[in-house]
């Protein structure tokens, strides 16, 4: 088990593929401590380079949607009709109180970063 922080891309490509391997091992083992740790630190690198909060409340809705693979129609029960939905991404419209809760609920945004002026 060669553990290192991760310090950039081909860091970060390695310690997912290093995930992909352990995912299936078994509960209580090295592994599975090795699968935590790499866990972390992808967590922690992801924080530090992809983090929401610096995005802006459409990009970060929209980053958001191409990582769960979303079309706008998708989010017509969180925003409204197709129609709201166009203005809303397409800035013509502000998001409503309702409107970010429930993104943020169902999305995994954080509040913080739909709420911010743009």
């Amino acid at each position: 088990m060669e553990i290192s922080v991760i310090k950039n891309e081909k860091d970060y490509n390695n310690a997912l593929k290093r995930i992909d391997e352990l995912i299936d091992c078994e509960a209580n083992s090295n592994e599975e401590d090795e699968l935590q740790i790499i866990s972390l630190l992808v967590w922690d690198y992801e924080e530090r380079n992809y983090s929401m909060g610096s995005l802006k409340p459409i990009q970060a809705i929209r980053v958001r949607m191409e990582e769960l693979g979303l079309k706008p129609k998708d989010l017509t029960s969180l925003i409204g009709d197709k129609s709201r939905v166009s203005d809303v991404l397409s800035m013509k419209r502000k998001l409503t109180l309702p409107m970010i809760r429930n993104l943020s609920k169902h999305l995994n945004i954080p509040i913080e970063t739909l709420a911010s002026e743009y």
